[in-house]
């Protein structure tokens, strides 16, 4: 597929206001790119689809088996694919080396641009490398932002993992919590590390890292149960993720304490938890509009030559704290499993 001549340019500009961009976007390519017919361009697109000329998107995670968090995310890249005309093909693996081999297999489909998430950007940083040698576009989305720009990435949307955990330690604080424990899920996942060390920077209190095996959530709930027994001090459990937060409470209530519970991320679920007083808030990275910025960033990129951020500065989707003052406005987009 040719493609519209982009600017390359990299300048410091501030973000692009997506919302702007999509309108003059739409007009981009389609009505005149190297003497295209007009069915060729995609004129008899049915209505709240762009008639642009049909371009494929690999969006590439790290999902692990289970995980609930990436639904939300390929919800988000599922609806800019519809209203942009894009064929999605979503794959994913925890494992930092098959994830390598994913980003391959879409090389070696041509397609037109890569999402990837970066939790272990060494791993990533030779098949993305071969990616843009191959004129592959390719943005990182919700892991990697320390790492996106040194690896040549057009853009990046996400959260600054260790801002969110510098808020998350100042809310602990607030909330009189004195000593925590924080769960982390995946070792070697840079952005759940991050996570913790900074709730630890701002935290005035003390917390210890706990380390569980994520993918056996029985496993989970039994260390944390240890652990809160072998420490009758720990007064919250500090969670990276909704589902492991869920088993954080159903473990502090078999252990008859009183440890509260707080998470980063959220779902359905975790709304109600929260609504109920389980667990007493939840930081939101904005899942969905993670997917859904980084599938219409590539095709912003790819019909008029947009890139968001001016290259230089990443698309911040969190944090954005949600409790008892704000979770109702919140629950209905997490029925939904958008939020």
């Amino acid at each position: 597929m040719e493609r519209c001549s982009p600017a390359r340019a990299r300048t410091t500009a501030p973000a692009v206001v997506l919302a702007a961009l999509a309108a003059l976007a739409l007009a981009a390519c389609s009505s005149d790119s190297g003497g295209r017919k007009a069915e060729e361009r995609g004129a008899d697109a049915p209505a709240g689809k762009a008639a642009t000329p049909r371009m494929t998107v690999a969006l590439i995670t790290h999902q692990a088996p289970g995980d609930t968090f990436w639904d939300i995310v390929r919800k988000g890249a599922e609806a800019a694919a519809a209203k942009g005309n894009v064929k999605l093909v979503y794959s994913a693996d925890p494992h930092a080396g098959n994830q390598a081999s994913l980003v391959r297999n879409a090389i070696d489909q041509k397609v037109d641009g890569i999402a990837v998430t970066l939790a272990k950007p060494d791993a990533l940083r030779g098949a993305v490398a071969e990616a843009r040698r191959a004129g592959i576009p390719v943005v990182g989305l919700n892991s990697g932002l320390s790492q996106w720009r040194k690896m040549g990435l057009l853009a990046f949307y996400g959260q600054d993992e260790s801002v969110a955990g510098e808020a998350f330690g100042r809310k602990l604080g607030e909330a009189g919590a004195e000593k925590a424990v924080c769960v982390i899920h995946e070792q070697g996942n840079v952005g759940l590390t991050q996570r913790c060390d900074g709730v630890r920077k701002t935290f005035p209190g003390s917390v210890e890292n706990l380390y569980v095996n994520g993918s056996n959530m029985p496993s989970v709930k039994s260390t944390v149960i240890a652990e809160l027994k072998r420490d009758g001090a720990i007064d919250h459990v500090v969670t990276l993720g909704a589902p492991f937060a869920m088993t954080a409470v159903r473990a502090v209530q078999e252990t008859g304490g009183t440890a509260k519970v707080a998470t980063f991320d959220l779902d359905k679920e975790l709304t109600g938890a929260i609504r109920a007083g389980d667990v007493e808030f939840a930081v939101d990275q904005q899942p969905y509009l993670q997917g859904y910025l980084a599938v219409d960033g590539l095709w912003l990129y790819e019909h008029n030559g947009n890139y968001s951020g001016g290259g230089e500065q990443p698309v911040l989707t969190g944090p954005a704290f949600v409790d008892r003052t704000n979770v109702e406005r919140i629950a209905r987009y997490a029925a939904k499993g958008t939020r």
